[in-house]
């Protein structure tokens, strides 16, 4: 946990070192939100989109709005001295100090920063469904909380399976997305990826993928489509603000061998446009 780069509320702290309450809502209920971007050779992509995807989450959850500037501060401070190759950066906004339940107080917001250097993601990797669904009906769909568990259980789920990441369906049995990426499959040709309604995330580079395919003429169609689209689709991607455009290998142990034309032309699309600058 050294390694870790931390800024809470305007100081940078150690990683070993208490920096928030005990009593943080962020802490007791899970009241917050969070956006993790990529970093690329010690510069942060896309924060901009990430820092207004934080503001409907925090609309969403009835907090006040996070301080742009303040976080602004602490990207800069994780990210100063020696320069971060590939990694991850992490900002986290909470409800403050509040009582043991649900209520709030009318408290300051905890605004914490962090980064940390990893390995490049896999050039592709296996996923699983799992026996748990996202409920597109609830208060937080959608929103990008620090009420992480479901994944957290999904994912040790998958991993267990030798797989990278696992696949959610929502209430109403169709394909919705995975702990930490949203999905794409094609189709006869065509892109297809759940609608925004079917409860999955906003996700960044999900949002990037759509702008940019359709620009250069390759066609995504957002529809919903029942869970077991996997099991006959010609290819299958995931795309996140750590992986981009990553190819799925295999679904439930379906082999799918390695990356398809159409998912090949979308990571194409996607390394054309990002090159283009930091913040899209």
């Amino acid at each position: 946990m050294t390694d870790i780069r931390i800024w809470v509320n305007g100081e940078l702290v150690d990683a070993d070192t208490p920096a928030v309450s005990a009593v943080d809502h962020g802490v007791t209920v899970g009241d917050g939100a969070f956006e993790t971007a990529k970093i690329d050779r010690g510069a942060p992509f896309a924060v901009t989109r990430h820092l207004r995807r934080l503001d409907r989450t925090m609309a969403g959850l009835g907090l006040p709005p996070a301080d742009h500037a303040l976080i602004q501060d602490g990207i800069r401070a994780v990210l100063d001295g020696v320069p971060i190759n590939f990694g991850r950066l992490r900002f986290t906004v909470t409800g403050g100090k509040g009582p043991l339940g649900s209520d709030r107080h009318d408290s300051p917001l905890t605004h914490i920063v962090t980064a940390v250097e990893q390995a490049r993601p896999e050039t592709q990797g296996a996923v699983v469904t799992v026996p748990w669904v996202r409920n597109e009906r609830a208060a937080t769909a959608g929103l990008k909380t620090t009420s992480y568990a479901d994944n957290v259980i999904a994912l040790a789920y998958a991993k267990e399976r030798g797989a990278v990441e696992a696949i959610f369906a929502n209430t109403r049995g169709e394909l919705c997305e995975a702990t930490g990426s949203n999905v794409f499959v094609v189709l006869d040709g065509t892109v297809r990826t759940p609608p925004l309604d079917s409860g999955c995330l906003a996700g960044i580079t999900r949002e990037l993928v759509l702008e940019w395919c359709r620009e250069d003429g390759l066609e995504i169609v957002e529809e919903a489509m029942p869970l077991d689209v996997l099991e006959h689709a010609d290819e299958v991607f995931l795309t996140s603000s750590i992986k981009d455009v990553f190819p799925v290998s295999a679904v439930d142990g379906r082999e799918l061998g390695g990356p398809g034309p159409v998912t090949t032309a979308a990571r194409e699309v996607w390394a054309r446009h990002a090159a283009k600058g930091i913040d899209p």
